[in-house]
């Protein structure tokens, strides 16, 4: 059994507390390892150790910093199989889904070795007589990241790629449920140059959590994780002066016009929705085919195909997807099922009997999906994270459009057609933050920023892309004029360009 504790000024350390987790191999139903929990103590270690390097590492040079980046990226190429594995093993996700959720956090740090260029600012020459104005940005100082299950390599190098590339030292608290990645991560970072203390790996709970949002070194928090908590978070974060990027849950809607590619729309909904086993915050979980025509054609091919996925181990690489993280999040996920049920939504699929023989004790659930759900029922308003659709009927495009528009959540919305001007009509109104036309996972590339509205995101600055850069430094605007153009005498007026 593997004892995991931290990863602190650039070595493991045990964890002192004396709590620990229990780490599940989801395919099979057995605990592998046991993760330290940190407490507040271990916490603020790890922040003196991170703000007594970050001084020196704010004073690299870009390019240099770079540099680091860049190797990094070769040792990950180099064990992407080692780190796809582990990553299977621990969440439950297929092996091929696994190298895309490292492949997804690689690209972020590619972005971030365009640091030099990112971090330049602005400049005006004679801004007035013999005055020059420039700006720079600096780094905040100490930073942390609090990730979640669901892509434990993705979410980290989104965090700690942009923050390191700009100069600050930064604090992971990864999920406990599965923390060997980010562990692993961190010791690439080290191999590949990084001084030790500029990335800290604290494993913990909500004392680990509330340790971070109450320390007053820690300057900027990213969250990533359900709306209640991320809430919580921006809300006790800001009030001790934190920049806050929250990140929570989502009710992503795929819109299938009368006029869309009906195959295209299914295998877009197939791969979107039970995915990852749904356990994604940008899986298509509702499909709202507009009209009865398109709805019944949606059925009639969807049915069969959910009925169809191949769900096997996570070592599986032609399984369409693989057990839930735990076994909590399964009998959760099956409680949504019931509840739909006595809701009066018509389940077509159910998928909670499936048994994966040999792996009996593995936390599988088939697929499930659901047919006339409507707005007031929990299973289309709640995030159920599992493979569940829902099925939700609208009459004409505009029910369509007001169904994300109006739902709690604003992550992400899809919409499949052929006809351009309805596509870009819905791209422009609907009240969401990331849209798809003919996309049914509008995740941006690494160089635009991702984030939701609504109840799906808090905090004003989004993850990487520009925002990321200005999420993790602050702007200095200097005015500057040399003694040979200084006037004599004393000004009592504000300084104005006259």
């Amino acid at each position: 059994m593997r004892e995991m504790g931290h990863f602190i000024g650039g070595k493991h350390v045990p964890g002192t507390s004396g709590r620990h987790a229990d780490v599940w191999q989801p395919m099979t139903g057995e605990v592998v390892g046991r993760v330290a929990l940190a407490s507040a103590a271990e916490m603020r270690a790890a922040v003196e150790n991170a703000k007594a390097a970050q001084p020196a590492w704010a004073a690299t040079n870009p390019q240099r910093r770079a540099r680091v980046l860049m190797k990094f990226l070769e040792l990950v190429q180099r064990d992407y199989d080692a780190l796809a594995d582990l990553l299977a093993r621990e969440h439950g996700k297929t092996v091929p889904d696994a190298k895309g959720d490292i492949q997804r956090g690689l690209e972020v740090i590619e972005f971030a070795v365009g640091i030099p260029h990112l971090l330049k600012g602005e400049f005006t020459d004679g801004a007035g007589p013999g005055i020059d104005v420039y700006s720079m940005r600096q780094p905040l100082g100490v930073v942390a990241g609090i990730t979640p299950f669901n892509f434990p390599a993705m979410i980290p190098m989104w965090k700690f790629g942009p923050a390191i590339a700009c100069g600050n030292a930064f604090i992971l608290k990864p999920s406990e449920r599965d923390p060997g990645v980010p562990l692993k991560l961190a010791e690439l970072m080290l191999e590949a140059g990084l001084p030790p203390g500029i990335l800290n790996v604290v494993n913990g709970d909500k004392e680990a959590v509330d340790a971070i949002l109450d320390d007053p070194d820690i300057q900027a928090v990213g969250f990533v994780g359900s709306s209640s908590i991320a809430q919580y978070i921006y809300a006790r974060g800001a009030a001790t002066g934190k920049r806050i990027q929250g990140f929570g849950g989502a009710k992503n809607h795929m819109i299938i016009m009368p006029d869309a590619d009906m195959d295209q729309a299914v295998d877009a909904l197939i791969g979107a929705g039970y995915g990852s086993a749904g356990e994604r915050c940008m899986a298509i979980s509702v499909a709202v085919p507009v009209g009865e025509a398109a709805a019944e054609k949606l059925i009639e091919k969807l049915v069969p195909r959910v009925e169809s996925l191949k769900i096997g181990p996570s070592t599986d690489v032609t399984a369409d997807f693989g057990p839930l993280v735990t076994r909590e999040a399964l009998e959760r996920v099956k409680s949504y099922v019931d509840i739909g049920v006595n809701e009066g939504a018509k389940l077509l699929v159910d998928g909670r009997g499936f048994k994966l023989q040999g792996y009996e004790n593995g936390f599988y659930l088939g697929g499930c999906l659901f047919d006339h759900v409507t707005p007031d029922m929990r299973i289309y308003k709640e995030e159920i994270f599992g493979p569940v659709l829902s099925v939700v009927r609208a009459k004409d495009y505009k029910e369509a459009l007001r169904l994300p528009t109006e739902h709690e959540y604003g992550n992400g919305v899809a919409i499949f057609t052929r006809d351009g001007d309805a596509a870009r009509d819905f791209a422009s109104k609907v009240n969401v933050g990331m849209v798809g036309i003919n996309v049914p996972i509008p995740v941006p590339i690494a160089y635009h920023t991702f984030g939701g509205w609504k109840r799906s995101g808090f905090g004003d600055l989004n993850q990487h892309g520009p925002d990321g850069v200005r999420f993790y430094t602050k702007t200095k605007t200097v005015t500057s004029r040399w003694p040979s153009g200084v006037k004599d005498g004393a000004e009592f007026v504000i300084p104005t360009m006259n």
